[in-house]
Formats: structure tokens, sequence, C-alpha cells
């Protein structure tokens, strides 16, 4: 793309005509208010990543997949950024140092299992700590039509609800 943020409000416009079109964005770089907009239009079928991650072809094709089928793939790095921004305030500050790494592993679209492998704990601490996450959010069961795992993520990424 010509300007550095054409394509990411190419991405915004698209997502705006068509609320459940799929948008995996690649940059070179985080664009946090970008990012943030981006995430604030619904988490369903949407990715951001970094250009240098697609060299890992594997997992560029199942953050795609992802991505296609409805689900979220975020950077690590778009995740850091976008929670590091928004920790001065809210309910970051709530969260132990474990919790925010959870938070992280959640916003990238990471199953518990997997959360518990790369932070070498068991599936049923993982499950702890994302229950203590949805408490300290205030995002209490409900009849299960609502995915509260993305509402966290949402939550703390776009500043929401008077976070």
């Amino acid at each position: 793309m010509p300007t550095i943020d054409e394509g990411l409000r190419a991405a915004l416009a698209a997502r705006a005509e068509l609320s459940d079109l799929p948008i995996l964005v690649l940059s070179q770089y985080v664009e946090e208010t970008y990012a943030a907009e981006l995430l604030a239009q619904g988490a369903r079928g949407i990715g951001y990543l970094l250009k240098d991650r697609v060299g890992r072809v594997e997992q560029f094709l199942e953050a795609l997949d992802r991505v296609a089928a409805g689900g979220t793939a975020l950077d690590p790095e778009v995740v850091s950024q976008l929670l590091t921004r928004k920790s001065s305030a809210g309910p970051l500050q709530s969260l132990t140092a474990r919790e925010r790494e959870v938070l992280e592993h959640m916003a990238q679209g990471k199953a518990n299992a997997t959360i518990a492998a790369e932070l070498t704990v068991s599936e049923r601490a993982v499950s702890k700590h994302i229950g203590s996450i949805l408490a300290k959010l205030g995002l209490e069961p409900d009849d299960g039509t609502v995915h509260r795992r993305v509402l966290a993520v949402l939550a703390c990424l776009e500043g929401r609800g008077g976070y």
C-alpha cells in the first residue's frame, strides 16, 4: 500500500460495510489506533499480524483459517502494545501479571491447552486464571449466547464498558 495506514483504513471501511467480512490485516508496524478501531467493530473474523510472522507458514495458515471461520488472530506484539496502552487505567490494574499473560494468549485466539503448554502450567490453572479475569472484568456467566473470552479481550483492548 502506498501509505502506512491506507490498508488499515480500507479494512475499516470494508468492515463497516460488511460487518461479517473476515479481515486479516498484515502490517509492518503496530498501528494502535487502527487496531483498536478494527477490534471495536467486533472481534468475529478479525486478525492483525505483523508481516515478519508470515514467514512461519504453518502459523500464518492457522491464523488465516481461524479468521475465515469467524475467530480472531492477533499478533503477540499487537496485543502487548494495546494492553500496555490500556494498562494505566481500568481493570488491567487489578489483574496479576500471570492473568495479563493469560489474557494476551486469549487475545491471540489460543485454546486453554495451548496456553497451558506455553506457560508451563496446568489447564486447570489456566481455567482458574480465566475465571478470575472474567470476574475482575465483571463478565458474569449468561445464557451462553455471548463469548465472554472475546468480551474480556475487547474490554481491555478497547477500554469499553467504563474500563
